[in-house]
């Protein structure tokens, strides 16, 4: 079963690069703060690159003057993730963050196996609104489509 609105974030590891790899808990990641965290199925790839990263890119500064803190995910490693955020200047304080075997992504129910494509599992394309660690907001994908986990349709839609 998927995570809801309303339910606290599981407990899982996440990576990502500054000055040397780091590992970040979800508890200290969600907890006392506001963070809007989107998943991709996978850096680099065409509908990620094009238009849902950039468009956090863009928005990045509409979250951030609303007290809420971006980050990104995909199921790959943190050196993929640093160099992705690298080639698509995303801006310090949009954080690239590496779920490198699925473990966050499978403790959300949100894992999509992307086998077809040679690319092994994958999270599904979503936007996750979090205050203190509940969930108050989700937006997923349905199967090819990018539409309500865009910037634009997430910052017209959060709650409060």
């Amino acid at each position: 079963m998927s995570i809801q609105v309303g339910d606290r974030i599981p407990e899982a590891v996440l990576a990502y690069i500054d000055n040397g790899v780091h590992r970040i808990d979800t508890n200290t990641l969600f907890d006392d703060r506001k963070l809007l965290l989107f998943a991709v199925p996978g850096a680099f790839t065409p509908t990620c690159s094009e238009r849902h990263l950039p468009g956090f890119v863009e928005q990045f500064e509409a979250f951030r003057s609303r007290g809420i803190e971006v980050a990104c995910m995909a199921v790959n490693d943190p050196f993929v993730m640093q160099a992705w955020g690298s080639s698509q200047h995303v801006p310090t304080g949009l954080r690239m963050l590496a779920d490198g075997n699925a473990d966050f992504t499978r403790a959300l129910g949100l894992e999509m196996d992307a086998s077809g494509y040679g690319m092994g599992v994958r999270c599904k394309r979503f936007a996750l609104y979090a205050e203190a660690g509940v969930v108050r907001g989700l937006w997923v994908e349905a199967p090819g489509e990018f539409r309500v986990s865009s910037a634009e349709h997430v910052l017209a839609n959060l709650p409060g």
